[in-house]
């Protein structure tokens, strides 16, 4: 079998190729409160996981700590039954012993339901937020038989690191983990950023696994997207989609592309005032149905302009609308 290597020039130059071309459709996002999970004073909830339906609850998991950079945090969830009023459930993941690869923050979960079971993904890094922690960055997997936890950790963590290699695109630091179900394994999108570089120039790879615990194997064809600050993936029928966000190459920013094979990419539509570090209900995420679709709605991070909860982020809710 021949193998294709990609760099980060020619999948942007192929993305930008298309780009050329009209976008086949737009989409609209508006934003609106939550409750119970919303702004309040002194307490920060950022980095909202994708969204799940177990019976009549809609379950969310999501940073939660009392500094802005969001580093210094624990995972917490919470649960609605239509999405807009949702009751904090409490802490689902500690941060790990001191001095562990984790020991310093955990916060980014997301979620993956695979074998009757619930898989959180986490990063994870040893020293608080500050100068010095380059590189520190790390995903974690816990699982548990209810979505409810508890919560163990996989003694063969951390399921993914950040390169060794210099000059690979992720050698800075590996977040946000995005998980579908595909081809009969775990396809795991997340966001890498090469040392030296800077926020804008994070970059989305992929690791595809045989079981949702792991081993979790790089592709060389990373980064499979050569932006994108926010990872938000989803099935599209039979193929791949991806929502990006204002960070980024300009040609593909604000639009969501698409991709036949899961991985090269195509925009097909633009964005407008799109989510920050949105989280979406993704009914097909799992189920290799064929049937996926744009998400709806999903949640996002907020921040309150009202000085008597300040200005540390929060939850909010996004419904998103594909104009013809």
């Amino acid at each position: 079998m021949k193998i294709l290597f990609l760099s980060a020039a020619t999948v942007l130059m192929a993305v930008a190729a298309h780009a050329n071309e009209p976008a086949t459709g737009a989409v609209a996002v508006t934003h609106s409160a939550v409750e119970g999970i919303g702004a309040e004073p002194g307490v920060m909830r950022r980095d909202p996981s994708d969204i799940i339906k177990i019976d009549d609850l809609y379950y969310v998991w999501y940073s939660k700590g009392k500094i802005s950079p969001g580093y210094d945090a624990t995972v917490w969830y919470a649960t609605s039954t239509d999405g807009r009023k949702w009751t904090e459930k409490g802490m689902a993941l500690a941060k790990g012993k001191p001095g562990s690869w984790e020991g310093g923050s955990v916060f980014t979960p997301n979620i993956l339901v695979a074998e009757g079971r619930f898989w959180l993904f986490y990063t994870g890094t040893s020293k608080k937020f500050g100068k010095g922690f380059n590189p520190d960055s790390k995903i974690g997997i816990a699982v548990s038989d209810s979505p409810d936890g508890p919560w163990e950790r996989l003694a063969t963590n951390p399921a993914l690191k950040n390169s060794d290699n210099r000059d690979d695109f992720d050698s800075h630091l590996v977040d946000d983990a995005c998980l579908i179900t595909r081809e009969g394994r775990y396809w795991f999108y997340y966001k890498g950023r090469q040392l030296g570089k800077s926020p804008g120039q994070t970059q989305m790879g992929l690791a595809i696994a045989e079981h949702p615990q792991g081993p979790y194997v790089k592709q060389n064809t990373n980064p499979v997207i050569p932006g994108n600050h926010e990872v938000l993936v989803w099935p599209q029928g039979k193929g791949v989609a991806a929502m990006i966000g204002n960070t980024g190459p300009k040609e593909i920013i604000n639009s969501i592309l698409y991709s036949e094979d899961g991985i090269h990419f195509s925009k097909t539509h633009n964005v407008t005032n799109g989510p920050w570090a949105g989280g979406v209900y993704r009914p097909e995420a799992f189920t290799q149905s064929g049937k996926g679709k744009l998400p709806k709605w999903g949640v996002e991070i907020g921040r309150s302009k009202e000085k008597k909860t300040g200005n540390l982020p929060f939850i909010h809710r996004f419904d998103a609308t594909e104009e013809k």
